[in-house]
């Protein structure tokens, strides 16, 4: 069997996402929105705009959900020890799962509620322009975040050889992930409260204010959806996409002495981590010395051309033919 040493990564370009961009990109959220969620804050209480409060709760969400990122980057940074022999790359995971969490109670949940309380209760409305005006400064604030994360994330699509959206999908950089999706709502969102104070100003009708409300409630529950989906599949064990799998596989198979790739593991442990696991059918006329330099070719091979998988393990295992010549179940153990 071959393994890598975590603690000697070869000497390549590591995959895009996890490093310092992905927390200048969460600082440069997390700035934005401390200060949008104080001016929308005052701006739903003189307006008396639940469309408004309901985005200062979307805010204050999206504060705390970058602050458990930006924990998250921190605790997953830390290297392999005795206790965690693979690292610590799954706790951004926990973390970022827990954002997501937050997002759905401190965000959807508070605008869901305050938007079925104005439609059955009503709202007295308020002087409008301040809420206008922390609107406008939100969405340029919003935008720029977003830029940040878009311009981040389109980057890492393009170092992976990917289009924008298969990388989105695909991604293990959830904190970069996670931005895009939120500050994308931010802005969706601040055109909700836009047109429902607008169409609640002009008709004297506060039903439009709580319908915006209610929409930019939903769209919170999408987005903790999608976060906590994708976080989850983290956590239980997610493959490398299918493209990088087949590719492995085809370099196994180009390697000298390999017959074929009975069995192929990898599993996803952060955004630059991959662990790859494959029982190998060697030529049968191969040596032992062979068997072993092979392991290492194929693994130095595998490791400069998927800069992101830092361990290899290879397992030399009897085909179906050799196994039936031994007398062996050919899909067992047992004879």
């Amino acid at each position: 069997m071959s393994n890598s040493d975590p603690a000697q990564p070869p000497a390549t370009t590591p995959d895009p996402g996890g490093g310092g961009e992905s927390t200048f990109t969460v600082l440069v959220a997390a700035g934005a929105n401390v200060a949008i969620a104080a001016a929308k804050l005052v701006a739903g209480l003189v307006s008396g705009s639940s469309a408004m409060l309901s985005e200062a709760a979307h805010s204050l969400a999206d504060t705390v959900t970058e602050l458990l990122l930006l924990l998250a980057l921190r605790r997953s940074a830390k290297p392999a020890d005795e206790e965690h022999p693979l690292g610590h790359g799954h706790e951004r995971y926990v973390w970022a799962l827990l954002a997501s969490v937050a997002t759905f109670v401190g965000g959807a949940v508070f605008s869901v509620y305050d938007g079925v309380h104005t439609l059955t209760h009503g709202e007295t409305l308020g002087n409008p322009l301040p809420s206008y005006a922390v609107l406008v400064i939100a969405f340029l604030l919003e935008g720029y975040s977003l830029r940040t994360g878009l311009k981040e994330m389109a980057g890492e699509a393009r170092a992976a050889r990917t289009t924008f959206r298969e990388h989105l999908r695909w991604t293990s950089d959830t904190t970069v992930k996670a931005v895009v999706f939120e500050d994308s709502a931010a802005v969706v969102g601040l055109v909700l409260a836009a047109a429902g104070l607008a169409l609640a100003h002009t008709t004297g009708d506060s039903t439009w204010d709580g319908i915006a409300s209610l929409l930019i409630g939903a769209l919170l529950v999408w987005v903790a959806w999608v976060l906590g989906r994708s976080n989850t599949e983290l956590l239980t064990g997610r493959p490398l996409p299918p493209a990088e799998r087949a590719a492995i596989r085809a370099e196994l198979l180009a390697t000298e002495h390999v017959e074929a790739v009975l069995d192929l593991v990898t599993l996803v442990q952060g955004p630059d981590e991959a662990l790859i696991a494959a029982k190998i059918d060697f030529r049968d006329a191969s040596t032992a010395a062979q068997i072993e330099w092979t392991c290492e070719r194929a693994e130095r091979r595998i490791r400069e051309r998927f800069p992101r998988v830092t361990r290899v393990y290879l397992d030399p295992t009897p085909g179906a033919g050799q196994r039936r010549r031994e007398g062996l179940n050919p899909w067992g153990d047992a004879g």
